[in-house]
This record gives C-alpha cells, structure tokens and sequence, in this order.
C-alpha cells in the first residue's frame, strides 16, 4: 500500500494493477505445492519456502521491470483494458463517451502517424521558449506550460486540502524541478549512481541531437540542463525528510512568500497558474524556494531557456515519433534494467487508464465488478475494524486517554469500495484520432483544470484518488477514509470460491494495512477529523515511537542487493501498516468457522494457509536495476521482506510452522515487536 500526498496516503502496491476474475475464468488452485520450494525450511526463509519454485520459474519478462502477483495480474487486466478500448473504437460512431476513449486508443496506436510528425507536435513550444527575452518570461512560460499540460518544470504546485484545516482547499508548492528519480542520483558518488548520471549526460546529448542541434550545442545544453538539476537536487530535502507533515507545512500569506523570492511575485504567478483570489500557500520547503530565487539570476537565461525546453522534450518523447521513443526508453533501461518496450497497447492503455479513468472505469465495472464482491468487502471491512477496536482496547502501552481518541478516529473512518458514487465528465475534452499529443495535452489541461477550480469551493470528498481498475488500495489522512478499488477483489487478494483463510490473508490484510496506515508514524499525526494536530498524550507519543524506531532498526538490517540494505526510515509507514494488518487480519480469521473446526486443506492448517497466502502476494522477481532504484524511492520494502518482516514478529506464525530457537528467521518472544 502507498502513501500518496496529504490527500492520500498509502496503497499497498508500488504500481497499481487491475482486475476482478469474471464468470467463466478459470478457478485457481490458492495454495500450490509446486509454486513452493519445499526443501527450505519456514523458519529459514518463508518467502523462499511459499514461493521458491516459482520465483525460478517465473523470470522478469522482457518488456517488465518485475515480474510478481502484481504484475501477473496487471497482464492479465490490461488486456481487459484493451478489448474495452478496441471495442470502444469500434462503436464511436453511435456514442460520444465510446468515441472519446476508442479514438484516443487509436490515436495511440496509429505510430506511423506519429512518426510521419516527428518532434513537429512540440515545434511551436520550442519556438516559444526560443522567445523568451527575460526572466519574467521565463516564469511566465514555465506557467503557461504547466496549465497547457505540454510540461512541469521547476516546482511542484498543486491545489488541495489543508492539512490543518481539511474542509478548504489551499494552493501548494513543493520542491521539484529534477528529471532522476532521485537526488542522490546527483549527488552521490558511488559507482552505480555515477554511471548513472554519465548515462544521463548522453541521454540530454542525444535528445538534444534528435530535434537538429549539432553536436557541440547538444553537448553544451546536456551541460547546462545537468547542471541547473544538480543545484535543484542540492535544494531539495530527502524522501525521509519530506514524510514529515509538520516539517512540510510552512503556510505563508502570499505576499510574504513572495517577500523571500525577490524574483518571484507568487501573486502574478497564481494567476498565471490560473488561480485567483489566494491569500495564502503552503509551502514543503521553503529553502528551495530560495535557492531557485538565486538560481533564476545567477544562471544564464540561455540555459535557463535550454532547461525548459528540456523538461519538454522529456514530457513529451514518450508520444512523439520512434526515434524519441527509443532514446526515451534506452534512459529507463539504464535506470530499470528493463530489456524491451512496453507492447504500445499496453502503454496506451495505461494512458488513458490515467488521463480518464473514470470513463473506461465505468467500462470496466460494468463487465467485470460484481456487486456482491462489494457486499462481501463491507462485510469484511466491518470485521476488521471490530477487531482492531479490541486490538487497541487490549493495548498494554497506551493509556485509556489516548486510546479515547484512537477509538475515535478509527469509529470515524469513512470507507470507499469499487468505484466512485459521482462520476468525472470528460465531455469537454475534444479527442482527436489524428492527434495524440494533442490529446494528451487536452486531457492533462482538463485534469488541470479541474484542480485549480476546486479552490474556494467546498471539499468534494467523493473524489478518488485512484480508477477503479487498479489493483491497489489507499487511506487518505486528510479525509480519514479507506478506499479499496474494484480491482484489487481478486485472487491472491480475493476470491468467491476461496476459503477464508485465503481472503483473510490476502484481502483482510490489505484492509487491516489501510485501516493501520492511519495510525503508522504519519498517519498517527492526524486527527479523527482529518486535520493534523496532535491527539496523544506525550508519554504515550514517546512509547509509540520508541516501537516504531524499533521497527526501523529491524528494516534497516535487511539487505537487499549487494551492500544495500532496506531504508528502514523510508519505509517505516508501510512496514508498520503490514505488521498491523496482518495481525489484525489473523485475529479476525480465529472468530471464523475454518479456523475453529481446524480442517487441514491440500495439507495445510487453516492458520498456515493464512500466512502462505499473505507470502505469496509479495512473490517478485525484480531485476536488480530496479531493485537499486526502488530502494532509493518506493516507501515499501521489497517483496520478500513484506513477506518476512511482519512475521517474524507475530506469535501464530511460529505456533503455526513450528519455528523454533536456532531457525534463522527466529526472534525471541521479548524481541518481538507488537505496536498495534
């Protein structure tokens, strides 16, 4: 699960996926044998145990990054998500919402189009930005570009709640302005992160090359964009530091803001993002901010100019022409390691997934959520949340005050499941077969749109933030909700014809993650109305974090390639999620049927199918350029240490596969970690 913003916070997965399993598909077998690698202990390595064969059996396909539970049913939805948008594209004629989603697709799909036009779709951009003669029209540009959806470049700005006052929208800047996934890719010096940025230095070149600089220009202007990037990632705080909700909200009335930008005027920069009438932001950094005031200066507005035009292309070479394509994609394998393209149908797809989910999300559920899929999840939602009530009523750390408020926040919690009540109008979007990176733009100035006119109006809390054919699920701290799409109700997750044991482990344990990411290290900061304020005593704040650094140092052990070890801080949020969910959904699997009957299935007991299911969700093979990648920016640890981690710290794992003192994986009873 992920945490996501101030407004959202924490999916289970690193990508979403999608998907329910639909009369007529083959009925999986829940626990296999031959998935196993029966010749490990548990105790040695449970991952290995419930997945070894599998994971030799099932290596990272060429087009994939990782291959895993995940991904296996991301495959699968994707290719629903193709036959609703070439079915779409087949009835355009008859329906404007099918002809909206079906000549996108096509628009998509048509590469020799595409290629026939080159990098001429952005010609008039790079003419603009040619234009520029100062540096009140380079800020101009940068927001111009940002409400046309061409590209994003210098800072974050988005608008949204206030984490201190939850029932308005307010603007908010956040540092940004860099093209690595990372900082440390700028700043580090160890070989891997080195080779990294002498990779990215001839990715500018030849990117620069393809729109007919010559080589001596290209060089200088891969220079220049390098170096504007690295003074960014200098300015900016670490992922660790930016989990912080009180170190990142630093609200200014606009006009003292702009007091510590001299270059900046933020008021006629609002209203050039086309947001009026703001008094005041937010700000997640402010000593960024002031750093790009100096930078706006010190730096040439020449390379200023070539800054911005390289944020366009890296915007855009993902839909232009085959050689941005490919030039684009030879970076994502030296940062990924992935071996071949993306199939352009599963990339277009995606795409409009993203640019107007709720359209092909209404597709979707209509042919594959069932309604009593929903029925069945409010059900075990509802189990979940009793459970953890008594959880926290039983809590030996935390004093009956607090515990007040604990059971007040949780009795608070609103809960989504499937898709939204309200669906979003694409309408006005005008879709263009001929023309798909206009209609990107259109789509992305749509979304834009849609944002900044939020401001001042009432909070819309029946906004999701993710469509409903993800496989994934999410709590928001602003809102105090859960929210778990349709796609997410299928096998390892769920299943109609699974016992419970399966569903407990997979789908219990993503509800009890979600309901627990409002009371993780982040989470725990906010109140049972949403808003961030402090609802514990301070001895009990002081216990709670004292088990949360003990959670870190646990992470912070475990390696994941060569010498690079689990950032225990990074993922501290989600590590504790996982451990409290899967407790949470053990509990509430011992007040069913099959776990007091006790009956063994394929050879196992009702508790260890439990935990065999909860392994095999996180089954992953992910190749190590990724690994190294993900270690740096996912908030989640890898999949065999979400496997692993959690248990060894519950009690029913070892009474259930006989682990014993001498086992690796052992920890002794007083050792064990239990928070919630």
């Amino acid at each position: 699960m992920r945490k996501l913003t101030t407004t959202l916070a924490a999916g289970i997965a690193v990508a979403g996926l999608v998907a329910f399993t639909p009369p007529g598909d083959k009925k999986p077998k829940y626990i296999d044998k031959a998935n196993m690698d029966l010749s490990v202990k548990p105790g040695e390595n449970f991952y290995l145990y419930a997945n070894g064969s599998w994971l030799k059996s099932n290596p990272v396909p060429g087009s994939k990054t990782r291959w895993g539970s995940f991904d296996v049913l991301r495959e699968e939805s994707s290719k629903r998500l193709q036959a609703l948008l070439t079915e779409a594209s087949k009835k355009g004629a008859t329906d404007p919402k099918m002809q909206q989603i079906g000549d996108f697709y096509l628009s998509g799909m048509d590469t020799a189009a595409i290629d026939a036009k080159g990098f001429t779709p952005i010609a008039a951009d790079l003419q603009r930005i040619d234009a520029i003669k100062d540096v009140a029209g380079l800020l101009n540009e940068i927001a111009f570009a940002r409400t046309q959806g061409s590209s994003s470049a210098l800072f974050g700005f988005f608008v949204t709640q206030d984490r201190k006052a939850v029932i308005q929208y307010i603007p908010q800047l956040s540092q940004g302005g860099t093209t690595l996934p990372d900082r440390d890719y700028y700043l580090k010096g160890d070989s891997r992160s080195t080779a990294i940025r002498n990779a990215y230095a001839q990715h500018l070149n030849k990117m620069f090359a393809l729109i007919g600089e010559d080589a001596a220009t290209a060089q200088a202007h891969a220079e220049a964009v390098l170096r504007i990037e690295t003074a960014l990632a200098k300015a900016q705080m670490s992922r660790t530091e930016m989990r912080d909700p009180y170190k990142t909200y630093n609200k200014f009335a606009v006009k003292d803001f702009s007091a510590t930008t001299p270059s900046i005027d933020w008021s006629t920069m609002l209203n050039n993002l086309k947001l009026t009438g703001a008094d005041s932001v937010i700000v997640n950094n402010p000593a960024f901010f002031k750093t790009v005031d100096v930078l706006l200066t010190a730096v040439p507005l020449a390379d200023w100019k070539t800054y911005l035009k390289w944020r366009l292309l890296d915007n855009s070479a993902a839909y232009l022409s085959k050689p941005f394509v490919q030039q684009n994609f030879a970076m994502t394998q030296v940062l990924t390691g992935q071996k071949e393209l993306t199939p352009r149908w599963q990339f277009t797809s995606s795409l409009i997934d993203n640019q107007l989910g709720d359209l092909l999300g209404q597709l979707y559920v209509s042919k594959y959520f069932k309604p009593e899929a929903k029925a069945r999840m409010q059900e075990l939602v509802k189990n979940l949340e009793t459970t953890f009530a008594g959880r926290i009523q039983r809590l030996d750390w935390m004093s009956d005050e607090t515990k007040v408020k604990a059971l007040e926040k949780l009795n608070a919690f609103t809960k989504k499941i499937g898709y939204p009540d309200v669906w979003k109008d694409y309408s006005s979007i005008k879709i263009d077969r001929a023309d798909f990176v206009g209609n990107m733009r259109r789509a992305s100035q749509w979304a834009y749109n849609d944002m900044v006119t939020r401001y001042g109006k009432p909070v819309d809390k029946t906004r999701w933030g993710m469509t409903p054919p993800t496989i994934n699920a999410y709590y928001s701290p602003s809102n105090n909700e859960i929210a778990f799409p349709a796609g997410i109700l299928q096998f390892p997750f769920f299943d109609f014809g699974a016992d419970d044991a399966i569903n407990y482990g997979g789908i219990g344990a993503v509800i009890g993650h979600e309901i627990t990411h409002g009371f993780d290290d982040n989470g725990a900061q906010y109140a049972a109305d949403g808003n961030l304020k402090n609802w514990w005593t301070k001895d009990d704040e002081a216990k709670f974090k004292g088990l949360a650094n003990r959670v870190v140092e646990q992470y912070n052990a475990l390696t994941v390639l060569d010498t690079i070890h689990v950032n225990g801080r990074l993922t501290l949020g989600e590590n504790i999620a996982d451990l409290g969910g899967l407790n949470m959904a053990y509990e509430a699997f011992t007040k069913t049927k099959q776990f007091k009957e006790g009956k063994m299935i394929d050879g196992f007991t009702p508790a260890q199918r439990f935990f065999l299911n909860w392994a095999q969700v996180w089954r992953n093979n992910a190749l190590p350029e990724t690994q190294a990648q993900l270690i740096l920016t996912d908030s989640h640890a890898p999949g065999m240490h979400r496997a692993n981690g959690p248990v060894v710290n519950i009690d029913a794992w070892y009474e259930a596969f006989g682990i014993q003192p001498g086992d690796k994986m052992y920890v002794a009873p007083e050792k064990r970690i239990r928070i919630w």
